[in-house]
């Protein structure tokens, strides 16, 4: 005891010295089993983001190879259909698509029954590529081969539009494990006479799930609409269990709730027991499209939490060993109190930043209204509220040879990112609709622009129009944004067609569209910030309130303060309107994303009378 006396400094000899220590002893318990839990919940997060992340990654590389067969066979639909007087011909037809399209490992094309009485009742050209390069033509419908009576013909025809098939082997055009995408023939008359389909290997979806793993003992697994494995770790299983068959032994009702979520095309997470007693969890979701099939990643809590476990074990000992640092830590809160003097400098300095480059973004775009004074036959206002101090979302508009060009758009994402493909869009829309003229070629552009330095897999929903102010045609193209909404004597949503965001795929042909404008009629364009804003129960604002308020304030304007000679009712008293329903709606609740709004009022010659467009949403 004495020898502890000598050792002890006097401070800590006394009834408080001892208190210190045992306050600073039950303190530092506390804040191992805080950092503990912390440390449980962060890795659980991470595994979480880390799950979400494979599944959307695995679900891209999935689409992309989906898209590019499904675009293949609608580009070669038309070939098809032109030369079925000539049935001889398809075989070219079919030999094209397959030569050109490296994922199409077979085409072909299924007639009805006797459709060609010389081909006999039954009569499927088929082409097929072979594992060393080499393409093969034959006929292989026949009696041993009866495609009339195989699912995926039944179920094609049944659909009458473009469907993928359960996966199957085929034992007389690929001779491989096959996943088919078909899509119906119509002659002349519109009659549907046969079916044209691509096949598609398995190789490459087994090779697309099992490249990576967010674990060393995780594993991927994919199965199809009716429960078959189509892709996992036992290769014995693939295409010869359901995922029911693989469960049936196990005891954890969970694990039957799993299956019929997947298989009813949900996501979500559940941690179950396997059947070695081991915990584990399970992340899914469905893969994109109309395959309707389903995706999920399974790794091992074991695994996940080892390090954490194997800490929890010192935990004593470091304990004992924090009552020896009882010293330093005392110097380390001195040192810590400097570093969060410096911390909050440094959050401050990063606000001032963000304040600032939240005012660059905001002077890149038109924020002076009415923008065109001396102009009379259009009237323009505009709002942008980011939910962040910096946003994704972009609108844009200028002037040139007597046309209007505008746009408005949507990055995925939020915050920085998305702030930085923001900037990149508007300025690229700005130098491209400089010298095009179409929309469809503004987009086309700008899509090639930003696919090629897209690293980061993001992308822009965007809507680009060129409003002729002399004769009031509207060109526009959308790719993948909000309709907008005709505002006139009546309310409207404007038809488009659908294309792809831009940045998400190279080399994509958008299509453009056009209309005709009538005077005193405005364009109101959006992002899902207004659509998708949702209150404190979750309700989203949605588009029939968005066109419910257009029509009030129409009804208003029409009954109390419409004149004879033209609407009242001016660009900024709509997105006023719809602001003001969308706060109403909302309350208290936050912000989740940003939100922006263009009008574009196109404005009739003085003594001028036309019509608008009549309400049709």
């Amino acid at each position: 005891m004495n020898f502890l006396k000598k050792l002890l400094p006097e401070a800590l000899r006394s009834k408080s010295g001892v208190t210190i220590i045992v306050t600073v002893a039950v303190l530092l318990e506390i804040i191992f089993i805080v950092e503990y839990l912390f440390a449980r919940k962060g890795i659980r997060e991470d595994v979480e983001h880390r799950a979400e992340t494979e599944l959307r990654i695995k679900n891209l590389e999935i689409q992309k190879v989906m898209v590019a067969v499904e675009t293949a066979i609608g580009n070669t639909l038309w070939a098809a259909e032109r030369n079925l007087e000539q049935p001889d011909s398809l075989y070219s037809v079919l030999r094209r698509m397959v030569e050109q399209n490296p994922t199409i490992v077979g085409a072909g094309l299924m007639f009805r029954a006797g459709y060609y009485p010389q081909k006999g009742h039954w009569f499927e050209p088929y082409v097929a590529q072979r594992s060393d390069g080499t393409i093969e033509a034959e006929q292989i419908g026949s009696a041993s081969h009866n495609y009339l009576e195989a699912d995926f013909y039944k179920e094609g025809i049944a659909a009458g539009k473009g469907r993928w098939s359960e996966p199957y082997f085929d034992e007389a055009g690929a001779k491989m494990m096959l996943c088919t995408y078909t899509i119906p023939v119509h002659d002349s008359n519109g009659e549907m006479v046969a079916l044209l389909g691509a096949d598609v290997s398995l190789e490459w979806l087994s090779h697309v799930i099992n490249a990576t793993h967010i674990y060393p003992s995780s594993y991927n697994v994919v199965i199809s609409r009716t429960g078959m494995v189509m892709a996992g770790p036992d290769e014995s299983l693939i295409m010869r269990r359901t995922i029911q068959e693989v469960t049936a032994s196990s005891s954890d009702t969970t694990t039957r709730y799993i299956n019929q979520q997947q298989m009813s095309g949900k996501s979500g997470h559940q941690d179950i027991t396997d059947n070695n007693g081991d915990r584990i969890s399970v992340f899914y979701a469905p893969v994109d499209g109309e395959t309707g099939w389903s995706m999920s990643v399974v790794c091992s809590k074991r695994e996940v939490y080892a390090d954490l476990w194997q800490v929890s074990l010192y935990l004593s000992l470091l304990m004992l060993a924090g009552l020896l640092l009882l010293g330093y830590i005392i110097y380390r809160a001195a040192r810590s109190a400097s570093t969060l003097r410096k911390a909050t400098a440094e959050k401050e300095r990063i606000g001032s930043e963000l304040r600032i480059a939240r005012n660059i973004q905001e002077s890149m775009l038109p924020k002076t209204f009415p923008p065109y004074p001396e102009r009379k036959d259009v009237d323009i206002f505009a709002s942008l509220v980011p939910a962040k101090e910096v946003g994704g979302d972009l609108y844009d508009f200028h002037i040139r040879d007597e046309k209007l060009f505008f746009c408005i758009g949507d990055v995925s994402g939020k915050g920085v990112p998305a702030s930085l493909v923001m900037a990149v869009t508007r300025s690229l829309f700005r130098t491209v609709s400089a010298r095009e003229d179409m929309p469809q070629d503004i987009v086309t552009a700008m899509n090639e622009a930003m696919a090629d330095m897209n690293d980061s897999d993001m992308f822009v929903t965007l809507f680009v129009g060129v409003l002729d102010l002399k004769t009031g045609l509207l060109h526009y193209c959308n790719a993948g944004h909000e309709d907008p909404l005709l505002i006139g004597k009546g309310v409207g949503l404007l038809p488009t067609t659908d294309n792809i965001p831009v940045g998400l795929m190279p080399g994509w042909n958008y299509e453009g569209q056009e209309a005709l404008i009538y005077p005193q009629t405005t364009i109101f364009l959006y992002t899902d910030g207004l659509t998708e804003a949702e209150n404190s129960v979750r309700a989203q604002f949605g588009k029939l309130r968005m066109i419910r308020t257009a029509r009030q304030l129409l009804t208003t304007n029409v009954s109390s303060h419409r004149s004879t000679d033209g609407c009242t009712y001016t660009p900024q008293a709509i997105i006023n309107a719809q602001t003001e329903a969308l706060h109403r709606f909302v309350g208290n609740a936050e912000q989740s994303d940003d939100l922006t709004m263009l009008a574009i009022q196109y404005l009739a010659e003085p003594g001028t009378e036309t019509d608008t467009l009549d309400s049709q949403d």
